[in-house]
């Protein structure tokens, strides 16, 4: 139900003029009656905001830290949703960044119990989010001991008698902090489970969670990966007579919104795994299937283990997430035999579904598998427009395909709409210029803005930037290490981090977190309680919010240059001077946000250390003015 306005409307204002006033009265007077700062950034750009609204406008809003951009966004936003009878949409850069905005003391709540509103707002979570009860029963059957403490976690409603009346929402990957990401990953959602046929559907959590957010007034809160999954999957969910993935919306905030191309580039590909196909069809080998039948399926696991035998031959190793494929004929021609055994297959299983001798729900699953299989083959051999690469996760190799860049995807189902958007980050621009992120995610017409944070950067840190021998930076961490102030170490990799875990002396691994080792979001706050005493991530680099003696030190261990890998490359092949245009704008983003993550309040203070090795120390010039303090460089 639609909540009621937090303004009264009148026949000779218009909704815009009111809600303008509404604004000003808040911010000026209201909340700074209740103890909340007056600010004039935050006043500037919740009036910019509300703007936009009047316009239906993209708006590129660029504020410092200590604006207070949360509060700036949300008092708009929620006035909006209940004027156009739609929630407003906040989508986060990651489930962490959601946590701390819905938080007991964040801004949500503190501004709803100032302003005495009751502000309806839902978390929509990626779907890898959510627990899968059919995954989860698989480990159970290996006799994995993880699996079988969630399953005695469950509510009694999952298997027990209980009505459908009684369920509440469960399963979210925060509810189990001490698993690792690596056993999350066997007992989560994976986009080849039949959803759509599972018995467990209306006890599932997922969909628990899917029924609760849609029914949100104000305000659903989701992050960027799950925004741009339902981006794409909208047409094809509408097609097959599903929902789509989220509600129709008022507007969309993008909070880190500069983000969210790597959220879209993410969303838009398709995946071929080795083991997946073979597990696949092994579940369907049952008794009673038809001997043609089972030759094919047969062949097909044949020749797919040739495919990837020769796709790691021609996967170059090159120290990158992402491996480029050298294409060769062998390769090229496996992949179209694999689509054409597929298609046989297909035809085949029209015939086995009449027979009832393999389960429904398995069939099924594997059909829609096969599907996606053909149509990845077919733009890896076929489409010359196609991006393609390789990753090795945890020593199985990944075939990832991406049909086309996430600029022509974007420009044609988001930014083609009369949809009020709203860019909220401290680092949008590339000195006050916002055409590398509007480029980069194909945004044709927009206003913007940018304020600088309103506090005295040279009072409160100290910048070093360290010029050090080829092999020195790993002693020098260490060396900053061994005095237990409260760090966070910034990586540019996965890669890096776990070069530098394996050559840190024992002795500092007791108080030392590691991304990865366990939901992200528990190690935070942990770190955050000062359980470890340094944290080292290469996902952090924005949205993360420690303020206080929390956290007194941010140690930035590689220039956060983007990799060489073919997704970079692709794109520096659509630019003229690639390394002005796509290699430095995407490292000064980043260094920015990587700083910023040491001053997030007004009695925050504390030292940034940028380390470098020598190749690193000749793009100093291009780097050193960014920064809100100047930087002492020593060699």
């Amino acid at each position: 139900m639609t909540g009621k306005l937090p303004f009264a409307l009148t026949r000779d204002k218009t909704f815009y003029e009111s809600l303008n006033e509404w604004i000003g009265d808040t911010l000026y007077d209201d909340l700074t009656e209740k103890g909340f700062d007056c600010r004039d950034e935050q006043i500037y750009m919740s009036f910019q905001i509300e703007q936009a609204l009047r316009e239906k406008e993209v708006l590129f809003a660029e504020a410092g830290v200590g604006t207070g951009k949360t509060i700036a966004y949300l008092l708009p936003a929620i006035a909006y949703a209940r004027y156009t009878g739609k929630p407003a949409l906040i989508s986060c850069a990651d489930e962490t960044l959601i946590d701390q905005l819905v938080k007991e003391e964040g801004d949500i709540r503190k501004i709803g119990e100032a302003l005495e509103l009751t502000i309806d707002v839902r978390l929509a979570k990626s779907r890898d989010q959510y627990l899968c009860l059919k995954r989860l029963e698989e480990m159970n059957r290996i006799g994995e001991e993880y699996a079988e403490n969630v399953e005695d976690s469950l509510p009694d409603f999952v298997y027990g008698p209980a009505s459908l009346s009684e369920v509440y929402p469960y399963g979210e990957r925060s509810s189990y902090p001490d698993l690792s990401d690596g056993e999350w990953e066997t007992i989560n959602y994976h986009p080849i489970q039949q959803c759509g046929g599972c018995d467990l559907r209306n006890r599932c959590g997922q969909t628990i969670h899917r029924s609760e957010y849609r029914k949100a007034a104000d305000l659903i809160i989701c992050s960027h990966d799950f925004f741009m999954e339902h981006l794409w999957t909208k047409e094809s969910r509408k097609r097959q007579g599903q929902l789509p993935l989220l509600p129709e919306v008022s507007m969309a905030v993008f909070d880190e919104g500069h983000l969210l191309e790597y959220a879209a580039q993410r969303a838009l590909t398709y995946e071929v795994q080795d083991s997946t196909l073979l597990g696949l069809l092994e579940r369907v080998m049952t008794d009673g299937v038809r001997e043609q039948t089972l030759q094919l399926m047969e062949q097909l696991m044949e020749c797919h283990e040739l495919f990837f035998d020769y796709l790691s031959e021609c996967a170059q190793e090159d120290g990158e997430e992402r491996l480029a494929i050298s294409k060769s004929a062998e390769l090229v021609n496996t992949a179209r035999e694999a689509v054409r055994l597929s298609n046989a297959l297909l035809e085949e299983f029209v015939f086995d579904s009449e027979l009832y001798v393999i389960p429904e729900y398995d069939l099924r699953m594997v059909e829609e598998y096969l599907e996606q299989y053909i149509f990845s083959l077919e733009l890896f051999s076929d489409n010359a427009e196609a991006v393609d690469w390789a990753e090795d996760r945890e020593g199985e190799l990944t075939l990832v395909i991406m049909p086309r860049l996430v600029t022509d995807v974007l420009q044609e189902r988001l930014f083609s709409e009369k949809l009020p958007i709203i860019f909220s980050s401290a680092t949008l621009s590339v000195q006050n210029d916002f055409s590398f992120l509007a480029n980069n995610l194909g945004i044709e017409h927009s206003v913007s803005f940018s304020i600088e944070s309103p506090y005295d950067y040279e009072e409160v840190m100290d910048l070093t930037i360290e010029s050090l021998p080829e092999d020195g930076k790993m002693n020098r961490l260490v060396e900053l290490l061994n005095d237990g102030e409260q760090t966070l170490v910034l990586f540019k990799s996965k890669q890096s981090m776990e070069n530098f875990r394996a050559q840190l002396p024992e002795g500092h691994l007791p108080f030392t977190a590691f991304e990865g080792d366990r939901e992200l979001s528990s190690i935070v706050k942990e770190f955050q309680a000062k359980q470890w005493s340094a944290f080292c991530s290469y996902h952090l680099w924005e949205g993360l919010d420690i303020p206080h003696d929390a956290l007194t030190r941010v140690v930035i261990y590689d220039l956060p240059l983007p990799p060489a890998d073919p997704l970079f490359n692709a794109k520096r092949s659509h630019a003229e001077s690639p390394f002005e245009e796509v290699d430095l704008p995407y490292m000064l983003l980043r260094l920015r946000q990587g700083v910023g993550r040491l001053i997030r309040t007004a009695t925050d203070s504390g030292s940034v250390h940028i380390l470098l090795n020598p190749e690193e120390s000749e793009l100093v010039p291009s780097f050193e003015s960014i920064f809100p303090v100047a930087p002492k460089v020593k060699s």
